[in-house]
């Protein structure tokens, strides 16, 4: 049966308010009308918004449905992080440094040294990529060509991070080195490099050095499943059993994760808590350190922007979107919050969520 707009508030409160057990009461009526002002004010099917603190989620709220003729979102319901992934990426390469299994100025060719590399990425820091600094473009690789074939790539995806990052660094930069320049390629890139270091695929490093280390138990790849929030675009529901779901698998840790709000904070504290035990405050630090000159400040999966007086401090920034969900961070180590706003529709659901991550901050 389909749900009235009224009926699916109705409904959906009775999650907010059970996700705000750890706020106060004053703080939690703030988070709601935030999340409801924000709700009222953009077409996306569902939104979901999170206040986590040195010790994880405080406050945790979703409004509206699933999908078409589907049920109310919950406040444990999972989201697609999208981009976001890309500081998950970020920080398990800095893991692995602290493990001792890579270091902070190693280069291309001595971390990928079976790939054939054209000699201007030879001694390019792996820093430079990760800041998207290196020249690195998604045409290059990612062409209209690999997007409309790679689902059906039946090679195990080391396999295909592999190959691409072959074709990647088999030509010299098309971009301008130094420059900022956005681009996907840059973190599947570090992908391939953190599954030769580890011997596994991306996927099972995160699961084993992220997921199981920081307690997440809702942690996936690729869209969340039937039961689930479905992503949407053009206003339609994209079924998750239908073929095109989300970016091609290869495009992991540029941005193919989701989970559980609530699992998310257990990502987002680890930046609240000097790496809380998990990343050395060293290795934090330069994950939250701009790379390179010029605009945008960007670090290990972050932006960081200046003139945010609220954080008191450093603040970092991110959204995340493959065109069918949205999600939007800031972290503020200063005042020890972080801010999460994610939606199930790619268009309409980034103005409710660029809507509701002032509203919460005002809220607190």
């Amino acid at each position: 049966m389909k749900m009235t707009r009224r009926q699916v508030m109705a409904t959906a409160t009775a999650a907010v308010l059970t996700g705000a057990t750890r706020a106060s009461a004053r703080d939690a009526a703030g988070f709601d009308a935030a999340l409801q002002a924000a709700f009222d004010g953009a077409g996306s099917p569902a939104l979901g918004g999170m206040v986590a603190g040195r010790d994880g989620a405080i406050w945790t709220g979703a409004l509206g449905i699933r999908h078409a003729g589907g049920a109310a979102v919950a406040a444990d319901d999972l989201w697609h992080l999208g981009s976001n992934t890309k500081a998950m990426t970020a920080a398990v390469f800095g893991r692995l440094v602290d493990q001792g299994r890579a270091s902070w100025t190693d280069t291309l060719s001595t971390l990928l040294p079976d790939v054939a590399m054209a000699e201007a990425w030879r001694d390019v820091p792996l820093t430079r990529i990760m800041g998207h600094r290196a020249g690195l473009t998604d045409a290059t690789a990612l062409g209209q060509g690999w997007l409309m074939t790679a689902r059906a790539d039946p090679r195990p995806l080391p396999d295909q991070r592999q190959a691409l990052a072959a074709i990647m660094l088999g030509a010299p930069p098309a971009g301008t080195p130094g420059s900022f320049a956005y681009a996907n390629s840059n973190y599947i890139l570090i992908g391939a490099v953190i599954e030769r270091i580890t011997g596994t695929s991306w996927e099972e490093a995160m699961r084993a050095e992220l997921f199981g280390p920081l307690g997440i138990t809702t942690g996936g790849f690729g869209a969340p499943g039937a039961d689930q929030p479905w992503g949407h675009s053009g206003g339609q529901a994209i079924d998750p059993a239908g073929p095109v779901t989300d970016n091609p698998a290869p495009m992991g840790p540029a941005g193919t994760v989701h989970m559980s709000l609530q699992d998310y904070g257990r990502f987002l504290r680890v930046f609240l808590n000097d790496g809380a035990g998990w990343l050395t405050p060293e290795t934090l630090s330069l994950l939250m350190q701009p790379i390179g000159q010029g605009q945008p400040p960007y670090a290990g999966g972050w932006i960081v922007p200046p003139g945010q007086p609220w954080a008191q401090g450093v603040c970092l920034t991110h959204d995340g979107s493959n065109t069918m969900w949205y999600a939007s961070t800031w972290v503020a180590p200063g005042i020890g919050k972080a801010f999460v706003s994610v939606a199930n529709d790619g268009q309409r659901g980034r103005s409710a969520c660029q809507a509701l991550i002032p509203g919460l901050i005002q809220a607190l």
